[in-house]
């Protein structure tokens, strides 16, 4: 799938839906019309409920943590400047992660 494809689009397209299905998955605002979670949105007129406000400062504390383990991955020089794509990009991304976890559990 091209770089450039939208975040929602590749969602549809890759397939991962159907092995996510009874899961809760957690997407930022680009995945708006998927069946993931996103934040609540501010509407004309309308602020956001306490409620909502609330759901979206939990999404945010777990997002933050996804984020945080992508930033960490990225120190690895092979997904720093990954160029990669198709197989190899998927077991340099496997390979990165079980070292990642590796360096968790020392």
């Amino acid at each position: 799938m091209p770089g450039n494809t939208a975040d929602a689009k590749a969602w549809r397209d890759s397939g991962l839906a159907a092995h996510c299905e009874g899961v809760t998955v957690l997407g930022d605002g680009a995945y708006i019309n998927t069946n993931l979670i996103v934040p609540h949105r501010k509407r004309p007129r309308r602020p956001l409920l306490k409620a909502e406000e609330e759901d979206n400062a939990q999404h945010r504390k777990v997002r933050a943590r996804v984020e945080h383990t992508f930033s960490r991955m990225k120190n690895y020089k092979i997904l720093r400047d990954c160029r990669q794509r198709g197989d190899g990009l998927h077991r340099a991304v496997q390979a990165v992660a079980r070292m990642h976890n590796l360096a968790l559990a020392a």
